[in-house]
């Protein structure tokens, strides 16, 4: 699997839990995973895919 694939495969689940009202802990957690993971999709995706849009949220 790509590191692209599985990044966006992480970011699927934790966008899953975020919708499932985690506790504010857990939310602040999640948030900075899902920053840390548009960072390396950044970072990737031109690479990947040249002209591609990043995806955002």
């Amino acid at each position: 699997m790509s590191a692209l694939a599985r990044l966006l495969g992480q970011k699927e689940q934790l966008l899953a839990r975020l919708e499932a009202g985690p506790g504010r802990n857990e939310r602040a957690e999640i948030q900075a995973l899902l920053a840390k993971i548009d960072t390396a999709l950044k970072l990737l995706g031109p690479k990947e895919f040249p002209g591609a849009e990043p995806t955002g949220r």
